[in-house]
Formats: structure tokens, C-alpha cells, sequence
């Protein structure tokens, strides 16, 4: 198995020490990956802990001898809570640390095989696509400094289009014994040892071309010093698509056909090509992406893609209680369980084509998540329940954590406005006693009305917050304080009106 390569976010030049490059996820340590999830997500220790060893149970499986490999099972886990207290931010987060293929889905887009709407093998059709961008930007990254020097040669050519060779004379034509005139210097020629002749260039030749040597060269550093970007050049590029093909798309559930239409008539027909005047800026974008279409191996990208997925792929399953429904009733009820029904292949391993091969899913980590307000888990499918050993249950959100989550995070929402006001250039600060107001506001307002977590901070703040932002460009003053009693002054009223605060809260 190739192993998955990382490339560091930021191409900058090494220092002296030896810096640690960011590892994948999966190559971390469980305490390590709870650490990482700490810096944006605040409590729910038990789903963190379950989420980080089933991540690192990837790496121990690939560590393990070949002969027991593929008989070490991930161990999904099924993620019980009320909305907004986390679960989507953990997969969220996971995501964006992970080196490895992820896929957040909505259980309730799938239908059941005959239903019109998505089949549940597009999510791993999805996860491929996810993969193949993933590993071709690596291979881009690794080669773009190649790619740039190729573009700026042929963006050098546009500048200073070369010289025309001159045409070797025919044979006949060519200086014998008998055909010299008196007087004249014969040509030269140089006969290369493949046997190639080419006429030996004379001293105004080689004149003309030191100037325009010196004059690419000049040309070069002025395109360094970004002197002639605001130039247009003209270019040669090849037309995107073909009107009408936009319209042939498979029906909806049929998006798995092993042959893409749009793509193999796209193949099939002529290669349009048109000249367009661009500036060189924009010029050198276009002239990058081609070089680097040339440069990446997209054979290479799609099998290192499907061994990604296959090993280290992830899916987060999101509202899963939504298929979830009493057995025995009949109506919608019947689709969900047939949803269901597809959706335990996929969780307990088969093989599913795609446009790019088959992949199979034994070794893919699922992770499923779901209020179970109406439902309960055992709603599910008795064989559904047993692909997801794992339970964990999300605590509700109280007061106190309000108090955290608005300071502890570095995305906590405080922050994130004081960032919109400072492009104002105005300052906003919370004093402890303010944020203790805001926490307090946003509980009761879940205990009085659908407790919606976390997500009832937004509409506090911005409630709050919403003629300070009005007003902010014409204040006079621009250092914005809240406090206890700023908060219950502003929102107060809103709070105590039943009727205002079902509607704005």
C-alpha cells in the first residue's frame, strides 16, 4: 500500500531547526486529536475520546501484520444528542484535520431504490471525489514550482515571440565544387552527430541573438517585479465545454454509471481551440493550469485516491434518526426502512462502483449521528444497530457552557464579531459580567422554547449586536463595551415578551 503523503499548508523556506511537519490525524496520539477538537469544541469529552481512538485505530490497523489487516473491522460509532450541542462540529473539525478522505452526508437526502431522489452509494462516490481533489492538489502542490517556471517561459515567448529559423537550402541549391562564384564565401554548416545539419549562424546572427537574449532576460525580471502584469498578451485556450452537454445529465439516482456521458462525448468530439487577448496576469493563471494538467499523473492521483478511501476514508452520517421510525407502520415509514435496508451494505462492506473503478467499503469509518428527539436507536433496524457498536451520548448544554463556548474557542463567537468590527475600525469588548448576561439570556431561552444548544447564541448575539453593526460606520465613538447591564437593557425586553421572543429568539 503506497502511504499517504502530507504537503504542508504554507510553502516556506525551511528553517535552521528541524521543524515537525503537520502529521495526519490518524498519526497522532488520542489525547493529542481530543486536544485538537478542545481548541474548538467545548465539553463533550466522552464523544471526543471515542471519535479520537476510532481515528487512531486507522494507523494501528495499517501498523498491523498483512495476514490479520484485513480482518481488523473499524468500529463505527453512533452519535446521540439534541441539536446544537456538537456533533456536527466535531465531524466539521474532523474534516479539516484529518490528511484523511472525509464526507459529511444527510441521511434524510436518501430514498429508497425506486423512490426518486439520491441512492445511499452516491456517498461513497462523493468520498472519491473528496479523495481525487485531495491527493491531486498534493500532487500539484509538489510540482507548481515547475509548472510556474514552464508558464513564465511561455508567457516570455508571448512577450518576445522567437525568431523564425531560416530553411535549409535544398540539395541542388547547396555550395559545390562547381557551383561557387568568385567572391563569395561559401555558407557554413554544422552536421550535429545524429547526422543533423543546420546552417552555422553568421556574426550578425549572433549578434541579433545576444540582443534578444538580453532582452528576454530583461523582460524576465520585470515579469518578477510584476511590472507588466496590466499587459495583454494573446493566448491560445481550449474551449471549456460544449453548450447543450450541461444538459445531458444521468437522471437523479442513476449517477453511478461506471461511463460518464458529458465526459465521453466531451472525449469523443474535436478539441476546440480559441485565441483570446487577456492580461498577463490572468494569462499566466491559464498557462499554470495547463502546465500543471500536464505535470500530474492522473492515473497515479486516482489509484493513490482509491486506496485512500478504501484504508482511510471516513463518513459522517449526519441525522440518521430521521430514517429511524417505528417498524411496523406503514406509509413514508416503509422508504425509511428501506433506506435503511441500503444503507447496511454499505456500512458492513461491499463493493460499489464508481467512474474511477470499484472500491470497497470494509474499512471505511462511518460515523453516524442523530437527535432522537422523536425516535430512539433501536428504531433502527436490529442489523443497522449491530454495524454501530459504539453508542455515545452528547450532553445538553448548560449555562456555564455558554460561558465557555463564547470565550474558550479560537472561532468563539465574541471573537468572530470583534473581527467584523475591527474592519470598521472599531473595537468591541465583552466583560465577564456581559458574557455571563449573554449565556443566561440564551439558556432561558432554550428552556422556554425548543432547546436548539449552542445555535441560540447566534440569534442572541446578533439581536443584540444588530444596531451596533447598523450604525458602526457613522459612530462617532468607536470603542464598543458591553456589559450586565448594556445586555439586559438591549435584550430585556425581548426576554420578558412571550410573543417578541418567540419570533426574534
Amino acid at each position: 500500500m503506497a502511504e499517504p503523503t502530507r504537503t504542508p499548508e504554507d510553502k516556506l523556506p525551511a528553517p535552521a531547526a528541524p521543524e515537525e511537519t503537520l502529521p495526519w490525524l490518524e498519526e497522532l496520539p488520542p489525547r493529542k486529536i481530543v486536544a485538537e477538537l478542545d481548541r474548538y469544541i467545548v465539553g463533550q469529552e466522552v464523544a471526543k475520546k471515542a471519535v479520537a481512538i476510532a481515528v487512531r485505530n486507522r494507523w494501528r490497523r495499517s501498523q498491523a501484520p498483512e495476514d490479520i489487516r484485513d480482518e481488523i473491522l473499524p468500529n463505527n460509532i453512533i452519535m446521540i444528542g439534541p441539536t446544537g450541542v456538537g456533533k456536527t462540529e466535531i465531524a466539521r473539525r474532523l474534516a479539516r484535520l484529518a490528511g484523511a478522505p472525509f464526507l459529511k452526508v444527510e441521511a434524510s437526502k436518501f430514498t429508497e431504490v425506486g423512490y426518486v431522489g439520491r441512492d445511499v452509494e452516491s456517498m461513497v462516490r462523493e468520498l472519491v471525489d473528496v479523495a481525487i481533489n485531495m491527493v491531486r492538489t498534493e500532487r500539484e502542490d509538489d510540482v507548481y514550482p515547475q509548472a510556474e517556471a514552464r508558464a513564465e517561459e511561455r508567457l516570455l515567448d508571448l512577450l518576445l515571440p522567437p525568431t523564425p529559423t531560416p530553411p535549409l537550402p535544398s540539395p541542388a541549391s547547396r555550395p559545390g565544387a562547381g557551383s561557387r562564384e568568385a567572391g563569395e564565401n561559401p555558407p557554413l554548416f554544422v552536421v550535429s552527430s545524429k547526422g543533423d545539419v543546420t546552417p552555422k549562424a553568421a556574426e550578425g546572427d549572433v549578434e541579433a541573438q545576444e540582443r534578444r537574449r538580453r532582452t528576454r532576460e530583461k523582460l524576465r525580471q520585470q515579469l518578477k517585479e510584476g511590472k507588466l502584469e496590466e499587459r495583454e498578451v494573446e493566448i491560445e485556450v481550449q474551449q471549456q465545454g460544449f453548450p447543450g452537454l450541461e444538459m445531458m445529465q444521468p437522471p437523479q439516482g442513476m449517477e453511478g454509471t461506471d461511463v460518464n456521458f458529458t465526459e465521453l462525448l466531451q472525449e469523443m468530439l474535436p478539441k476546440k481551440k480559441k485565441r483570446r487577448t487577456v492580461h498577463l496576469h490572468e494569462a499566466r493563471r491559464i498557462l499554470i493550469d495547463e502546465e500543471l494538467k500536464k505535470l500530474v499523473d492522473m492515473d497515479d492521483v486516482v489509484n493513490e485516491s482509491l486506496d485512500r478511501v478504501e484504508n482511510h476514508g471516513v463518513i459522517f452520517i449526519d441525522e440518521i434518526d430521521k430514517i429511524a421510525g417505528e417498524r411496523g407502520t406503514v406509509g413514508p415509514d416503509v422508504s425509511r426502512e428501506g433506506v435503511q435496508r441500503d444503507l447496511l451494505p454499505i456500512v458492513e462492506g461491499s463493493t460499489v462502483q464508481t467512474r474511477y473503478g470499484y472500491v470497497r467499503t470494509d474499512h471505511i469509518l462511518f460515523i453516524a449521528a442523530g437527535a432522537f428527539h422523536v425516535s430512539k436507536p433501536s428504531d433502527l433496524i436490529p442489523e443497522l444497530q449491530g454495524r454501530f457498536p459504539i453508542r455515545v451520548e452528547l450532553q445538553p448544554l448548560t449555562e456555564a457552557d455558554f460561558v465557555r463556548i463564547m470565550t474558550e474557542p479560537e472561532n468563539a463567537l465574541t471573537k468572530q464579531y470583534a473581527a467584523l468590527c475591527a474592519a470598521e475600525g472599531a473595537t468591541l469588548e465583552f466583560t465577564d459580567d456581559g458574557i455571563k448576561e449573554i449565556a443566561r439570556i440564551a439558556a432561558k431561552a432554550n428552556e422556554r422554547m425548543e432547546n436548539i444548544g449552542a445555535r441560540r447564541l447566534h440569534t442572541v448575539m446578533t439581536t443584540l449586536l444588530e444596531d451596533v453593526l447598523f450604525d458602526l460606520p457613522e459612530l462617532a465613538e468607536k470603542r464598543i463595551n458591553f456589559d450586565a447591564d448594556k445586555v439586559r437593557a438591549r435584550l430585556g425586553k425581548i426576554v420578558d415578551d412571550e410573543d417578541l421572543r418567540r419570533y426574534i429568539l
